[in-house]
C-alpha cells in the first residue's frame, strides 16, 4: 500500500473557501503518471500538482500539473499554490523581502517571486512563458452557439476574439457588459459547438472578460470555461489571466505605458468563490516583454491518501 500526504489550499484569495482550490502532493516520488492522473480525478479539483526532484538545470523543484482529465504543461493557480505550499512546509529557505524559486514545468523552467514578511509568504508572483499572439477567430458562429450569447455582445467591443498563449493557449473573448457575462449558464452550453469553435484554433480554454466590474478596484471581470479538460468553469485561472493581461497590452485595450502595467482581475463570483488576481505586464518598445501573475493563498486542509 502506498501512502502520500497532500495539502489543499485556496489560491488567489485571502479567505478560506474563496479563490480556486488546489491539492498539492509535495512528495510525489514513486507515483506513476497513471497514478497521478487517478489521484487528480479522485481529488476532483480543477488541478492537482505533484512535486518531484528537478531534472532541468537551474530548477529547484519539478512540478507536474493534472486536471481530472489530462496533464497540463502550465497553469497559473497550481503554480502559485504549489510555491506557497512548499514554503509552508519549510521546503524553501525564505529571505525577506523576496525569495526567488524556480519550477521545472512542461513549458520549461520558470521563476517565481515569493514576497516574504515576518518569515511568511504574503504573495506569490509567477512569471509566465513569453506571450504568443495566435489565431484571430473571424467566424463566431460556433462560439456564440456554444455560449448562448448574441454575436453583437462580442463584436460591439471592437476587440478581436483571439487565441493567445503564455504557456497554455486560451481564446480571449471580449464581452460588452457585466450583465451578459454574469448571465452565462454552463448548464445550457452547447459543449459540442464550443469544441467545434476551439479545436480548429488549437485551444480548449475560453476566457470571457468585460471592463464592467463588480469591484471598483478591478480592471476586468472574468469567467473561464474548459469543459473539454473536465473543468466546466474555473473560479480563478492564473495562466489564462496572464494571457489576458498580455492581450490587453498588445491591443492597447486599456491605457498602457512603457514599463510595468498593473491590472486587477476579479473572477469566481458566479461560483461563489470570489478571487483576485494581480496581472503585471511589462512593455518595452511597444512590445510585451514579460507577463507575471500574483495572488494570495490560504490553507484549508491536510491529509493522506492510501491505495
Amino acid at each position: 500500500m502506498k501512502e502520500h500526504d497532500f495539502v489543499q489550499v485556496d489560491v488567489f484569495t485571502d479567505v478560506p473557501f474563496g479563490g480556486n482550490p488546489l491539492a498539492v502532493f509535495p512528495e510525489a516520488e514513486g507515483l506513476t503518471s497513471e497514478e497521478m492522473q487517478k489521484l487528480a480525478r479522485e481529488m476532483n479539483l480543477s488541478e492537482t500538482t505533484f512535486v518531484l526532484p528537478p531534472e532541468a538545470p537551474g530548477a529547484d523543484f519539478k512540478v507536474r500539473i493534472f486536471t481530472p482529465a489530462a496533464e497540463l504543461p502550465f497553469a497559473g493557480h497550481p503554480v502559485v499554490g504549489t510555491h506557497w505550499v512548499l514554503a509552508h512546509l519549510d521546503r524553501v529557505d525564505l529571505k525577506a523581502p523576496v525569495t526567488e524559486v524556480r519550477f521545472e514545468l512542461g513549458v520549461g523552467v520558470l521563476p517565481a517571486d515569493l514576497e516574504v514578511a515576518d518569515g511568511r509568504v504574503n504573495r506569490v508572483v509567477i512569471t509566465s512563458d513569453q506571450p504568443r499572439f495566435l489565431t484571430v477567430l473571424e467566424d463566431l458562429t460556433e462560439l456564440v452557439a456554444g455560449l448562448g450569447i448574441p454575436a453583437e455582445a462580442i463584436t460591439d467591443t471592437g476587440l478581436p476574439v483571439q487565441v493567445v498563449s503564455t504557456g497554455m493557449p486560451a481564446l480571449m473573448v471580449p464581452v460588452r457588459s457585466l450583465a451578459e457575462v454574469q448571465a452565462l449558464d454552463t448548464g445550457s452550453f452547447n459543449v459540442a459547438a464550443l469544441r467545434r469553435a476551439c479545436e480548429p484554433v488549437g485551444t480548449e480554454i475560453v476566457l470571457l472578460f468585460t471592463f464592467e466590474t463588480e469591484r471598483p478596484e478591478a480592471t476586468v471581470h472574468v469567467r473561464m470555461f474548459a469543459p473539454a479538460l473536465g473543468v466546466p468553469e474555473d473560479p480563478a485561472t492564473g495562466s489564462a489571466n496572464g494571457t489576458l493581461g498580455a492581450y490587453l497590452v498588445h491591443h492597447q485595450a486599456v491605457t498602457v505605458s512603457e514599463g510595468t502595467n498593473h491590472f486587477i482581475s476579479e473572477q469566481g463570483a458566479e461560483m461563489d468563490r470570489p478571487s483576485t488576481l494581480h496581472l503585471l505586464v511589462d512593455r518595452a518598445g511597444g512590445e510585451v516583454t514579460r507577463v507575471r501573475v500574483g495572488g494570495q493563498v490560504v490553507p484549508v486542509l491536510e491529509g493522506t491518501v492510501r491505495f
